[in-house]
């Protein structure tokens, strides 16, 4: 099922499946509990292996934060110099203070994602191993959060997943088809991408019937991570859910951060603006059947979003009321 057993690992992988308290039939796969916290560690381990067994001393990538987490940590785990292009101002300060602490050369562009990207395939590539999701490897490993769902729930109906640079959704659903070529998987699910309604060229592409995306070139939203106006894997992306029978679609800021409130104060779970796409996705479509939305990254990636209120006292007296409320 893998092209090769990943020798460059730190645990990834065997991330909870939740049943939802808040819609019957939703379940939540939190890959925010991989090591580095987020879904990036499956790709990265892969990648890193073969970046180690080419021979490569440098990788390379571009990235909104989590692929610069997951390739500092993993690079650092097989005794290789990581550079990270991040841009400016638009990397959450959780995923930044994880690359740094991992010893990656950090270099920092003005612009937003898709310019870091394009500067990385320009340049970067030609003078270190380059490790985002074009990377086929790093596909191969995304795909075995199908694997995981798969051993636990069985095929779902629907996969729900937020989408940024596109590749997480192909390397899903090539997951299932996998499983569906060995006959585990008679019906397959469909595939139900998720993009925020100001970093959404695949989804209102689809909305209109195009056969290519409507690229935004600056893309606003609060959930950085999939804050990208050109995605590389697009056409990956359109192919899973065109074969799956699925769609695309968006959400606003707002039901982005209900989502994650509800999800945490109903299951417990603490994941970022980006990991609760899915779930305000599939929670506004109210899909039929079983459905697992991917919760990509953990909460404390990027816990400035999350308003924090307190209540201040100076005696017992004024604790007591509170507690009888």
């Amino acid at each position: 099922m893998l092209p090769l057993k990943s020798g460059v690992t730190i645990g990834e992988g065997r991330t909870p499946l939740v049943e939802s308290r808040l819609r019957r039939n939703l379940f939540v796969k939190f890959d925010g509990a991989n090591p580095t916290g987020s879904f990036k560690d499956r790709g990265m381990a892969l990648g890193v292996t073969v970046a180690k067994e080419a021979g490569a001393d440098k990788v390379i990538v571009a990235s909104t934060g989590n692929t610069a987490a997951s390739a500092a940590a993993y690079a650092a785990r097989a005794g290789l110099k990581a550079y990270v292009v991040l841009p400016k101002g638009n990397v959450a300060r959780g995923k930044l203070v994880q690359a740094a602490l991992h010893g990656a050369v950090i270099i920092a562009v003005d612009g937003y994602f898709d310019k870091a990207l394009e500067l990385v395939l320009d340049h970067g590539t030609k003078r270190a191993y380059p490790l985002n999701s074009f990377n086929p490897w790093r596909l191969e490993g995304q795909k075995t959060v199908a694997f995981e769902i798969y051993e636990e729930l069985g095929c779902p109906d629907n996969v729900v997943v937020p989408v940024g640079n596109a590749g997480n959704i192909y390397a899903i659903w090539k997951g299932f088809k996998e499983l569906g070529e060995l006959g585990l998987c008679p019906k397959l699910p469909r595939m139900i991408g998720v993009q925020a309604a100001g970093a959404a060229p695949l989804a209102r592409a689809w909305r209109e019937g195009l056969n290519s995306p409507l690229f935004v070139d600056s893309p606003k939203t609060i959930a950085s991570a999939i804050k990208i106006g050109r995605p590389i894997n697009w056409v990956k992306a359109f192919i899973a859910v065109r074969e799956s029978g699925g769609m695309f679609v968006e959400v606003d800021d707002g039901e982005i951060l209900r989502a994650q409130a509800a999800l945490a104060r109903a299951d417990g779970l603490g994941v970022e603006p980006a990991g609760a796409a899915s779930v305000a996705g599939a929670l506004a479509l109210d899909l039929p059947g079983i459905t697992v939305a991917i919760a990509t990254g953990h909460a404390l990636k990027d816990p400035d979003v999350v308003e924090v209120k307190t209540i201040s006292i100076s005696s017992q007296e004024e604790l007591i009321p509170l507690l009888e409320r």
